[in-house]
């Protein structure tokens, strides 16, 4: 099965897609980088088992040959959620379960961090985005170990969408937590809850 790994923030740029982040949450940012292969950069904040990420493109990088991740080339607009990761532990195996546009795996790297992740040919995640992009860490490294504990954990991350039914049964052989929840939707939507030592605070 899959484990909840990170969700993602879009941002037409770095510095105010965590500016806003922050002023949402309360909270601080910490870590980050650049991808190179993506030409994207992000920075993260820890939640326990999970952590979010503001990412958006590089302007300092030169913009890559083939589509970015989470669609960041269409990317436009006020800064908001707009994907989430889920972890393997055999992404091949998981990817021929997945639905069909999940995209095949690449190597990637950022500072001493090593995964494979399938990114779509076209950017475009499954069901607009609400299904997740699957990671497989390599190595006993991931971002949660190096984050600060500022307190802040997921209640609840909602996925609306028209094709509901759709989704909860492509996700069904694969995945199951109970944070996060599929409802019906006119469109493409999604919220996340988040208890805070400043009280609830929600994303969109």
């Amino acid at each position: 099965m899959l484990s909840f790994d990170h969700i993602a923030i879009s941002a037409s740029d770095l510095a105010e897609g965590s500016a806003w982040l922050e002023q949402a949450l309360g909270l601080p940012m910490a870590g980050g980088g650049e991808h190179a292969l993506m030409g994207t950069h992000n920075r993260l904040m820890g939640m326990g088992d999970l952590y979010l990420e503001v990412i958006a493109p590089n302007p300092a990088a030169p913009r890559p040959a083939w589509p970015r991740w989470f669609d960041l080339d269409n990317f436009s607009g006020p800064t908001r959620l707009t994907n989430w990761v889920a972890g393997s532990k055999n992404l091949m195996a998981d990817l021929a379960l997945c639905p069909k546009g999940i995209g095949a795996p690449l190597q990637l790297q950022r500072g001493d961090y090593r995964w494979q992740m399938a990114v779509p040919p076209d950017g475009k995640l499954p069901f607009d985005g609400t299904f997740p992009a699957l990671i497989e860490w390599q190595g006993s490294l991931h971002p949660t170990q190096a984050l600060p504990d500022v307190g802040l954990r997921l209640t609840q991350l909602e996925l609306a969408h028209p094709q509901a039914s759709a989704l909860r049964a492509a996700l069904a052989p694969l995945f199951h937590d109970p944070r996060v929840v599929i409802i019906e939707g006119p469109a493409k939507a999604m919220r996340a809850s988040f208890t805070t030592p400043h009280g609830v605070r929600v994303l969109e």
